[in-house]
């Protein structure tokens, strides 16, 4: 749930504005360690986290070396340090993208109140619509933690759920409203919202297609994982094969080797020609 254009494998031009302010050299350092941390964010946070904080040590008072370390800590699950990095961005940079990533740290915490009161900030009115959507979702999350599951389905009624884009938030927010409604046991209409989740959803990110499959009493079958154990199968097929090879093989060699002396020298008794009697 990060926001677009917040961070990436490549420096921005605001970092590297940034980093000019440092010595060449240690400017370099840091720069490294930012890019391997913008790559290493998807696959491996907790490697791209330890960038960040490396980055971190050598420049503290960069706001886009604070803004890496709390997005990395927060994917890395460290929501206590995420919300520490989160609040000196917003103090040295003015940017306020980061509240839902804030919200959420608060709700992981187990503190769904204080998720609330970062939903009713002053600056929520400025901010991008894909960080509104995603602060949206997390508001729901925390209704639902407190038990309050129809207050969860009235946040996310919103136009939006209906609207014709492609945006990465779209098939989230179907798919928030449609695990609300199952909570509340509104099944059916969980089920068309699950679907329609799955229709926005082109890289089955929010596995909306399963939840569906899964309430319509269907198991759903993943095509890779048949593929694999298909593969995995005729790989033990060919090694099963192989085994029994080098045992024939093996059986062949130890026929030849233990084969009976006494049978040997009877065979060299015939193949000699007996002495004539002089």
């Amino acid at each position: 749930m990060i926001p677009e254009g917040i961070t990436g494998a490549e420096l921005d031009r605001g970092v590297k504005a940034e980093l000019r302010s440092l010595p060449r050299s240690l400017a370099d350092l840091v720069a490294q360690h930012l890019v391997a941390s913008g790559r290493f964010l998807d696959d491996e946070p907790e490697l791209a986290y330890l960038h960040a904080r490396t980055a971190r040590r050598l420049a503290a008072r960069l706001g886009g070396v604070r803004e890496a370390v709390a997005i990395t800590a927060y994917l890395a699950e460290h929501y206590d340090e995420a919300l520490t990095e989160f609040r000196a961005v917003r103090r040295m940079t003015g940017n306020h993208e980061v509240l839902a990533m804030m919200a959420d740290c608060e709700r992981a915490l187990g503190r769904p109140e204080k998720a609330l009161a970062l939903a009713q900030d002053k600056h929520v009115r400025d901010l991008s619509e894909p960080t509104q959507i995603e602060l949206l979702i997390v508001t729901a999350g925390a209704r639902r933690d407190m038990g309050q599951t129809a207050a969860a389905i009235q946040v996310l009624e919103v136009p939006e759920l209906t609207k014709r884009t492609r945006a990465d938030w779209l098939p989230r927010l179907r798919y928030a409203y449609a695990d609300a409604l199952a909570a509340a046991d509104r099944t059916e209409e969980a089920l068309v919202w699950f679907h329609r989740a799955a229709g926005a959803d082109a890289d089955g990110s929010t596995g909306a297609a399963e939840r569906a499959a899964e309430l319509e009493g269907l198991e759903f079958t993943d095509l890779d994982e048949d593929l694999e154990d298909e593969d995995d199968e005729i790989e033990e097929a060919k090694e099963t094969d192989d085994a029994a090879t080098v045992v024939e093989v093996d059986e062949v060699d130890d026929e030849d080797d233990f084969s009976d002396p006494d049978e040997s020298e009877a065979d060299d008794a015939e193949e000699k020609p007996e002495k004539s009697e002089q």
